[in-house]
C-alpha cells in the first residue's frame, strides 16, 4: 500500500513539474526572444524532455509495481485514451524543441540574433496545442480513477 502511494505520489509530481514547464515555455517564447532566455529556454527545454520521461518511468512503475495492475489499466479504455493523449503532447513537442535547438545554434553565430516573429507563432501554436492535450489526459486520469472505462 505503502509503494502505490509512493508511486501515484511521485508520477502525480512529475506531471505537475511537467505542466509548470510548459507554463514556463508559453512565457519565455514570445515576440521580441533574444540573449539569454534563448539559452534559459534550451535548458528549461531539456528539462522538460526530461520530465517527460521521468513521468513515463512512474507510470510504468505503477503499472508493475502498483496495486491496481496491468491488468487494470489494460483493460481500461480511459488509460488508452491517456497514452494516446500523452504521445500527442509528445509529438507535438517535437517541432518547439527542434527549433528551439536551432535558435540556440544561430544564436551563437550571429550576434543579437532575435528570433523572427513568425518562429515564435509556430512553436507557440504547438505548444498550445500540448497544454490542450494535457487537460484530456487529466481528465482520462480522472476517470481512470473513478473506474470509468473499464
Amino acid at each position: 500500500m505503502l509503494l502505490d502511494w509512493a508511486l501515484a505520489s511521485l508520477h502525480h509530481v512529475l506531471v505537475f513539474a511537467l505542466v509548470a514547464v510548459i507554463a514556463a515555455e508559453l512565457i519565455l517564447i514570445r515576440p521580441g526572444l533574444a540573449g539569454a532566455a534563448i539559452a534559459r529556454l534550451g535548458r528549461l527545454d531539456a528539462a522538460y524532455g526530461a520530465l517527460a520521461l521521468l513521468v513515463i518511468g512512474a507510470g510504468a512503475a505503477r503499472l508493475v509495481w502498483g496495486l491496481k495492475g496491468w491488468d487494470y489499466y489494460a483493460s481500461n479504455h480511459s488509460f488508452w485514451g491517456k497514452m494516446i493523449a500523452f504521445a500527442a503532447v509528445g509529438a507535438l513537442s517535437v517541432p518547439p524543441s527542434l527549433a528551439i535547438a536551432r535558435w540556440r545554434k544561430r544564436q551563437k553565430t550571429h550576434v543579437n540574433f532575435s528570433v523572427p516573429d513568425a518562429e515564435i507563432l509556430r512553436a507557440r501554436r504547438f505548444i498550445h496545442a500540448e497544454a490542450l492535450l494535457l487537460v484530456a489526459i487529466l481528465l482520462f486520469a480522472a476517470a481512470m480513477a473513478r473506474g470509468i472505462g473499464s
